[in-house]
């Protein structure tokens, strides 16, 4: 596919596309070529005041907040519609600006659009409260109102998909929107805003503002009139935005960091156990919060699936990203590309075996990480602790139940886990031992958007998708009391 040129990239606030207040940009580089596709307004400070005044007035004052619940879900639907009709161009402008395969990319850009549709049906059926009848005395009820601004602070990979994510249940429950973007990959946020722009969301409502995490998200995230901020990143950003939320009360969502198990049994079924394997973790280039990075192999079939690993990883097509054979493309900048390769010369030395792929000739000038297996690996080591966050797999003998659990435990993080076997007592045992927020057993990672997405200890705080996020992050419960009947009310400080 032909590289064509793409425009440059401002900031979308109060219904307007402007350039930064400080009028500075940033390049935006090409992670197969290096080379720079465009420059993005690096917004700052003074762009998140403009772009949270503009949504706090799109929300009080103007019609989004008062808006009845069909006519805000015409909306919504419109947006999906209008992601359906651009589905190739986010798939192309995804792959140049992440380096994702566009064989993937192509599927986030329908996922995207399933995110709009699916929280409308949701908020329409299921955005309703309760009723509670005390005698004949009282009524009591609850409401689910909108927060007003929240702030969305979204990551590089699958960057589209995941805005939407985030950005669907958001609208789509009442609030107005500030979205902050990862630096690394604005293309699909920019998207997004023209498809909002084009389905005439009214001014104010969504707001986009790139720049960096320590300007424009920090300030985000401080902001007064932020009533929430949900985030999905590094675990150690997580930290410092609740830290920073702190002063002002905020809600926070945090999808954090993960180095999830996969646990294969010896009577698992070897093949399917190896096809999700290997996807997990080659697939989104291994930029993934829930890729399988750690795999327990029983110590039965260990070097069956090894030899079998092995292979795989010969075979894997490593190329363009635009190319719709390629499986593997570049990590997202040069900056991943080291820290990435440094986990791999670490393994080394605390004693893996490291068999990798082959990255053809001619993508030298890429951020190509070739898959990689890390055999003789011990959970202790710190390439089995730390999140690489790349193509990268350990992979860690077992023998029994007992000891696969406590090392799938013993980790820092519980963001997911796979649990591969035909005994169906025994993969129900695990999936309820590990310490995960989500846990698939004789499957890869299958989403449904209805279940509580998010993870334990430093994997996150919080759970979003479904009602989950309705009810429980992006709007907040009221409750109604009314009396219905002459009740008794204690007459204080009246003569007897």
């Amino acid at each position: 596919m032909e590289h064509r040129k793409v425009e440059d990239v401002q900031q979308y606030i109060n219904g307007k596309f402007v350039n930064a207040v400080s009028g500075e940009r940033f390049e935006n580089k090409n992670p197969f070529t290096n080379e720079v596709t465009n420059f993005v307004a690096k917004g700052d400070q003074h762009d998140i005041e403009a772009a949270v005044f503009a949504a706090d007035q799109a929300f009080r004052k103007g019609p989004w907040g008062k808006m009845k619940l069909k006519e805000r879900m015409k909306y919504i639907d419109r947006i999906a519609d209008l992601i359906e009709e651009e589905a190739e161009k986010i798939a192309y402008l995804e792959s140049l600006d992440s380096g994702l395969p566009i064989s993937q990319t192509r599927k986030m850009a329908a996922r995207g659009a399933e995110n709009f549709r699916f929280y409308s049906r949701m908020v329409q059926a299921r955005m309703h409260g309760d009723a509670y009848q005390v005698d004949e005395d009282f009524i009591n009820y609850t409401v689910y109102q909108p927060l007003g601004v929240v702030g969305l602070i979204t990551p590089w990979n699958a960057p589209f998909m995941l805005l939407t994510w985030k950005v669907a249940p958001a609208l789509a429950t009442g609030n107005t929107v500030v979205l902050k973007p990862a630096e690394l990959s604005p293309l699909s946020a920019n998207t997004l805003a023209k498809i909002m722009h084009k389905a005439e969301l009214p001014e104010g409502v969504f707001n986009v503002v790139h720049g960096f995490g320590e300007s424009a998200g920090e300030a985000l995230v401080k902001h007064d009139q932020v009533k929430a901020i949900s985030f999905t990143g590094e675990t150690t950003t997580g930290k410092r935005i609740i830290k920073n939320s702190a002063d002002s009360l905020k809600k926070t969502s945090m999808e954090l960091g993960g180095k999830s198990p996969l646990i294969v049994f010896e009577d698992a079924d070897f093949d399917k156990a190896l096809d999700a394997a290997v996807w997990g973790i080659f697939s989104f280039n291994g930029e993934r919060c829930t890729a399988n990075s750690r795999v327990f192999v029983h110590k039965d079939i260990k070097d069956d699936f090894v030899s079998a690993l092995k292979e795989r990883v010969e075979q894997i097509a490593i190329g363009d990203p635009m190319d719709s054979n390629t499986e593997l493309g570049p990590l997202i900048d040069e900056g991943h590309y080291k820290k990435v390769s440094s986990y791999i010369e670490l393994a080394k030395e605390e004693g893996c075996e490291v068999v990798q792929g082959a990255i053809p000739a001619g993508f030298e000038k890429g951020n190509f990480v070739p898959p990689t297996l890390l055999l003789n690996a011990k959970n202790e080591m710190k390439v089995c602790q730390d999140e690489i966050f790349g193509p990268v797999m350990a992979v860690i003998e077992f023998e029994t139940e007992e000891e696969v659990v406590e090392m799938a435990n013993d980790v820092e993080y519980g963001l997911a886990g796979y649990v591969w076997t035909n005994d169906i007592k025994r993969g129900h045992r695990i999936a309820q031992a590990v310490d995960s927020g989500m846990l698939w057993i004789n499957s890869q990672n299958v989403r449904d958007l209805r279940i509580p997405f998010g993870g334990m200890k430093a994997s996150g705080i919080g759970r979003e998708g479904g009602h989950f996020a309705i009810f429980e992050f992006y709007t907040e419960p009221k409750a109604i009391h009314v009396s219905i009947g002459d009740h008794h009310i204690p007459q204080f400080g009246k003569k007897k």
